[in-house]
């Protein structure tokens, strides 16, 4: 298929150009026709040069007057030249593009796009992009693509690049969709789409361009998620809960359930109660209370003869789990048992036989409990938590380990609506909306890095209180990233310096087991004063006596990571701080960290990060189970995917479309998925 051919085969591609465009992800043809714009200029109207003014962009049309000069500053070179058009003339120049002073000829006619900047009383055009007007693969349209790109790669030579490739293979692009489900959808042809997204004749083509691409785009996300979970959702189940009550292991819980947690409940044991198989998400703000629920419902599978199991994203989370379970099950003779890559063979072999048995009551772990050696008894509850950890296929993963068992995924990480549709479509949503009594409403404060001085000199108060703090860095060592703070050297720094009198140690995922252990229990216990960590201490850390948390980079973190770790501290009485350090001056960020400042409602802020961010980013990490969309946005396009949701329903009695759709769908899941 020539849509498959390397982009080398394009006139004027070699080794050096072939470098560059693999730098942003295009090597073949077909991936530089679907390189869609990431903005657009709107060259609408082309304005005289004396309606110029400061700090605007422009589009000019205009002769250069004289030839361009360069004059050396330094290491910088300046290329000067001057334009007219019939009402006057304006100067222009370029910063180290040497090559234009023979480009750009005396007496030619040009379109010059660009802004235009007024300095010592005088406008000048900076830096304009340019282009002949007789030139062959001049774009005359009105709306200009903008692209994402390298050094080295201007927007003309992708643009003229994308262009040949439209001119000359756009016949060669494949429709997917058939005549009838485009009228039914209200969707051009997806030759249609691809012009116009590229190259917008004007704006009513391209919005119509763009609807179709995102349609596409997100039908056959959805599509893909269909095929990996499978018909999982159904209305009765195999285990009958013949024993609901639950006031027994309520007497051994030393606190009494909020509001929130007895409405989903109540609510989960009364669909149990109908028979009805449970395929719920669980979503609660950090510390709200959610992993007692999970116990109680594991109780309850534990109560009426079956097994119940809960995967935890890390070591750490899960040992928590395993200490709080077993705490509570000992009341009943419940054997409750522990499984991660850590443990020694032996101890890994007994625990798979007491869990294949059926011995094993109450399992505990991590990502081990997917592996095919690992087989249940009667396996009736299966649950995770901190779930955007987990891709869509370890969740399905789990789920099969028992013969249709109830499902519920739990969240501390609010997700947004979009997200919600995108993930868990197919799940009943329960949310706990109410923090238990006692904790503390947490002072958060945005500073840059020229603070330090002040904000251990207020660590070092707090310490003196007996208090302790967390350190969140982004980097490992030095070595991942120069331009971050490490966790390492950070460590080595205020270990001998402002915090000499403390103990401080530093943790990260990349330690061994045992060791990270051995320092979080030292932290809980009080030994270890000040915790310098990466983003590791984001769940399953809970130490009432933490009242500071300090965030450097933050710029580098979600919205919804930031409110994960800060939801680290304020768990005890005492008052607690968490400090925002960022130098980034960039609109954005700024945006970001007054959100964080103004609002401890997860949800919103999960909502904005989405929003500013997209959802690549939205955990701070590429995210399992969510694609990187070429053209969707989640946080504007939530329409447009209802409609493809309503559509693929509507679509599934038309058989012979329906599966010659769902084969293209699973050609990519894949790639989509990084499964």
């Amino acid at each position: 298929m020539i849509l498959k051919e390397s982009i080398t085969n394009l006139n004027g591609i070699g080794a050096e150009r072939e470098t560059l465009f693999n730098k942003i992800g295009i090597y073949t043809i077909e991936d530089l026709i679907m390189y869609y714009p990431r903005d657009y200029q709107d060259r609408d109207k082309i304005i005289k040069i004396c309606e110029c003014e400061d700090n605007t962009f422009v589009y000019i049309k205009a002769k250069i007057m004289k030839k361009p000069e360069i004059i050396a500053k330094g290491f910088l070179k300046i290329i000067k030249t001057v334009i007219s058009d019939s009402t006057g003339n304006i100067e222009v120049v370029w910063f180290n593009k040497v090559y234009l002073k023979n480009a750009l000829k005396e007496g030619n006619e040009y379109i010059f796009w660009g802004k235009v900047y007024k300095k010592l009383n005088k406008l000048t055009l900076e830096s304009p992009e340019y282009q002949h007007i007789d030139d062959k693969n001049f774009i005359g349209n009105s709306i200009l693509p903008i692209y994402k790109s390298t050094k080295k790669l201007s927007q003309k030579m992708l643009r003229n690049y994308i262009k040949i490739c439209l001119d000359n293979y756009l016949d060669c692009i494949e429709d997917y969709f058939e005549e009838k489900f485009l009228k039914d959808n209200n969707l051009c042809t997806k030759k249609y789409a691809i012009k116009n997204i590229h190259f917008p004749e004007n704006k009513e083509s391209f919005f119509i361009a763009r609807r179709r691409l995102v349609f596409e785009e997100l039908f056959f996300t959805q599509l893909s998620l269909y095929i990996i979970k499978g018909d999982n959702k159904k209305t009765n189940n195999n285990f009958k809960f013949n024993d609901l009550n639950i006031e027994d292991i309520l007497e051994k819980i030393p606190f009494k359930l909020t509001n929130a947690q007895n409405t989903v409940l109540n609510d989960i044991i009364k669909e149990i109660s109908n028979g009805n198989l449970l395929y719920k998400l669980i979503q609660g703000d950090v510390g709200s209370g959610k992993t007692i629920l999970a116990l109680i419902l594991s109780y309850l599978a534990i109560k009426n003869g079956y097994q119940s199991v809960i995967m935890a994203p890390t070591e750490i989370l899960a040992t928590q789990h395993f200490e709080s379970f077993k705490n509570i099950f000992d009341n009943f003779n419940i054997n409750t048992v522990f499984l991660t890559s850590g443990l020694k063979k032996r101890d890994k072999l007994k625990t798979k036989l007491d869990i294949e048995q059926g011995n094993a009551q109450m399992v505990v772990g991590t990502h081990s409990l997917i592996q095919e050696d690992i087989k249940f008894n009667n396996l009736a509850m299966v649950i995770t938590d901190e779930q955007h950890r987990f891709s869509v296929k370890q969740r399905n993963d789990l789920f099969k380990k028992g013969c249709n068992p109830h499902m519920i995924i739990m969240s501390a990480t609010p997700i947004p609506r979009t997200l919600g549709l995108i993930l868990y479509g197919d799940l009943d949503i329960s949310i706990v909306d109410e923090l238990p009594p006692g904790r503390q409403k947490i002072e958060t404060y945005y500073v840059n890095s020229s603070y330090r001085e002040r904000f251990f000199n207020f660590i070092l108060k707090e310490l003196d209180k007996g208090r302790q703090a967390y350190i969140v860095c982004p980097a490992i060592d030095e070595s991942d990233d120069l331009n971050l703070n490490s966790v390492i050297e950070y460590t080595k720094k205020i270990k001998d310096s402002y915090f000499k009198n403390y103990r401080v140690e530093f943790l990260h995922g990349k330690m061994k087991s045992n060791i990270k252990q051995e320092i979080l229990r030292d932290f809980y216990n009080g030994s270890i004063q000040v915790i310098v960590s990466t983003t590791v201490i984001e769940v399953g850390i809970n130490v009432p006596n933490a009242t500071i948390m300090l965030i450097e980079n933050a710029e580098r973190f979600g919205l919804a990571q930031l409110h994960q770790l800060r939801g680290r501290i304020g768990r005890g009485k005492y008052k607690s701080y968490c400090i925002l350090v960022t130098d980034s001056k960039s609109k954005v960020t700024k945006e970001r960290m007054k959100a964080m400042i103004s609002t401890d409602n997860g949800f919103k802020l999960s909502e904005l990060d989405l929003k500013l961010r997209g959802p690549g980013d939205f955990f701070g990490t590429k995210q399992h189970g969510i694609p990187d969309f070429k053209i969707a946005n989640l946080y504007k396009d939530i329409d447009i995917l209802k409609e493809v949701q309503k559509s693929i329903d509507l679509l599934k009695n038309n058989k012979i479309n329906f599966n010659k759709l769902k084969d293209i769908a699973e050609k990519n899941i894949l790639n989509t998925f990084q499964l």
